[in-house]
């Protein structure tokens, strides 16, 4: 691992990756290189992994999509065959992000569970449904 830590690059529709980003910037503080985003706007499949293999380039990376399928899911997880340094984590939220940019430092054996973990304890309900 590099001493920066992990890369990540967040690939979503439309402008979803640079508000991500922009949001862990205004709450955490940025860190020049630790997220990256990457639009799907105007971009085929083949354009999409060929910019993201581009920027996940060498070194430790987790590429993180907003949706498993579809063109960015996809693109990413092609991109990301094979493990190595390169991971690919899908459902990409906020509390994802934040987590990702205050412990990057961790190795990707490590990082990538923690994230997924801290992912799906994110989502829940905070109002109790009754029955009608």
């Amino acid at each position: 691992m590099s001493d920066d830590g992990v890369r990540g690059i967040v690939v979503a529709h439309s402008e979803l990756a640079r508000a991500l980003i922009g949001a862990v910037e205004r709450i955490a503080g940025s860190e020049e290189g630790a997220l990256v985003p990457l639009s799907n706007e105007g971009l085929g499949p083949a354009d999409i992994r060929e910019k993201l293999d581009e920027l996940v380039g060498e070194g430790p990376a987790i590429v993180f999509a907003d949706l498993r399928e579809g063109s960015c899911g996809l693109a990413a997880r092609q991109v990301c065959l094979g493990g190595g340094t390169r991971a690919l984590i899908t459902g990409v939220n906020l509390p994802v992000l934040l987590d990702f940019v205050m412990k990057r430092h961790l190795p990707l054996e490590e990082l990538v569970p923690r994230l997924v973990e801290r992912g799906r304890a994110a989502i829940g309900s905070g109002v109790e449904l009754r029955p009608s």
